[in-house]
């Protein structure tokens, strides 16, 4: 028995203090699946956003919503779901909802045909993800009386088990929680050495014991070191299989038995699509799970499980992962996720990853200095180092509405700009930093030649600098934001 106990994790920032980490967020091979950004990494729901976009559009032109029209959009759309890998049934019901719906109200004044549909689409496909954030069960704990909370985590093996344990304990943790890992698969070492890599990398404690060939009993046991050690979340890491059978199934049962379990996690490979559904359909016969956690949203994976799984199996999604780095976990938001795929963005994730991610320190002096009209390459440089700590550009940028992953390829958006010009700042010195205004001829080629790139690129940085500073200062000339922006409208 070893425990890692040191936290050697992460210097990210965690959510505001206080802020409860539980109310915040694809079928086999085949055509339809996602294209990928200059990052590497799909989008889930590309390919459908772009589908349903492209039919919705052609009802823009529409006086008003009729039995043919509807008809037309809605073959369409079906099909746009089934190419997503959405199960059949799950598909034909959305679609007839939506059909109910559009036949059976009138237009409003405000709105063209293409607006009510739309509209319609997006309540149908928050309903069909969950309607609304589901929460963990972390405070069960206190409703029974005893002074520690347990997650099991269940799944097949390589759905990311192990690795979404340790991003939920380090969620955790910035909540201010204080959990406790347990290893219980007692037959791949290399699991239980994943178990305590993760769990040291967070600042969790990993409790495992390699000699003991009862899953059960280790868990007890780490119930009773959680105990002693003060713990009030347990995350018990349970054994994968290839294949779902009976001895899986009763081991399940039998940790189930020895210890206290409140909240029962099933954990999906987002890519294996429909297959995740029926994985998730035989857990919920024999084991009643809670929740479901899919990751690998972020790969070329076409959300048929993320649209099908509530549907099928009655149980939510609650969380969701995005990103191979341990920060990169979400709660599931229905109505957010049914935005994205109606392309009109996801203001609310992207406010909180800037809460999440940003410093606000930093974010507070920028602001104050961009109210006095002062603006250096300096500010410059470390505005672009608060943007990257946002993720890949293209990333952010698709999570405002109305911007697209088609758009975002016309306009070239490369994260490699950011590079080159934190290069370019760098390889002045810092009164050039402070006073742009000096850089002369020979000074532009040093800072080329420093930077490994040409002095029209020098030149490019220094008017996009410019051009920012001078819209600062008559931002504040016109007495701020809002005066500015009436004063540009009204001219």
């Amino acid at each position: 028995m070893r425990a890692a106990s040191r936290r050697a994790g992460s210097k990210e920032r965690g959510p505001r203090a206080g802020t409860p980490f539980c109310r915040d967020r694809p079928p086999g091979p085949g055509a339809g699946a996602s294209k990928t950004d200059e990052t590497g990494k799909a989008t889930v729901f590309q390919d459908l956003t772009r589908r349903l976009d492209a039919t919705l559009k052609k009802l823009q032109g529409a006086d008003r919503l009729t039995e043919d029209n509807i008809k037309d959009a809605l073959r369409e759309v079906r099909l746009a779901l089934l190419e997503a890998d959405v199960n059949y049934n799950v598909a034909k019901n959305l679609v007839a909802n939506i059909r109910e719906k559009a036949l059976g109200q009138d237009v409003l004044g405000s709105l063209t045909p293409a607006q009510q549909v739309v509209g319609i689409v997006n309540d149908e496909l928050t309903r069909l993800l969950g309607g609304q954030a589901r929460e963990l069960n972390l405070d069960a704990a206190k409703a029974k009386n005893k002074g520690t909370t347990v997650v099991m985590v269940m799944g097949l093996q390589g759905s990311g088990k192990t690795t979404f344990c340790g991003k939920l304990a380090l969620r955790l943790i910035k909540d201010g929680r204080k959990p406790l890992l347990i290893a219980c698969d007692i037959y791949r070492p290399a699991a239980i050495d994943q178990l305590h890599v993760v769990g040291e990398s967070v600042g969790a404690l990993v409790h495992s014991d390699r000699e003991k060939k009862n899953a059960a009993q280790i868990a007890k046991l780490g119930m009773r070191r959680a105990k002693d050690n003060g713990c009030d979340v347990v995350i018990i890491d349970t054994a994968g299989r290839l294949h779902i059978d009976d001895a899986l199934m009763g081991e399940l049962e039998s940790i189930e038995q020895m210890v206290p379990v409140d909240e029962k996690l099933l954990v999906l490979d987002a890519m294996t699509g429909q297959e995740a559904v029926n994985i998730a359909s035989t857990f919920a016969a024999r084991l009643n799970f809670d929740g479901v956690v899919l990751t690998k949203l972020d790969g070329d994976a076409r959300g048929g499980a993320a649209l099908s799984v509530l549907e099928v199996t009655g149980k939510p999604v609650k969380l969701c992962g995005i990103g191979e780095k341990l920060e990169d976990l979400e709660i599931f938001h229905p109505d957010r996720m049914a935005g994205r795929i109606l392309g009109m963005g996801d203001v609310l994730t992207l406010i909180e990853q800037a809460q999440d991610k940003m410093d606000s320190e930093t974010a507070e002096r920028l602001a104050g200095r961009f109210a006095q009209g002062e603006f250096s390459l300096e500010d410059f440089q470390a505005q672009i180092r608060q943007m990257k700590k946002m993720g890949p550009l293209k990333g952010v940028l698709k999570m405002l509405p109305g911007v697209d992953g088609d758009m975002l390829d016309k306009a070239k958006v490369d994260d490699k700009q950011f590079h080159q010009v934190e290069a370019i700042i760098n390889s002045m010195t810092v009164k050039e930093r402070r006073q742009p205004d000096i850089i002369n001829g020979s000074r532009r080629k040093r800072i080329a030649n420093g930077s490994g790139t040409s002095v029209s690129q020098v030149n490019k940085l220094l008017k996009q600098y410019r051009d920012m500073r001078r819209m600062m200062r008559d931002i504040n000339a016109a007495g701020g934001l809002e005066a500015f922006g009436k004063k540009v409208f009204k001219a």
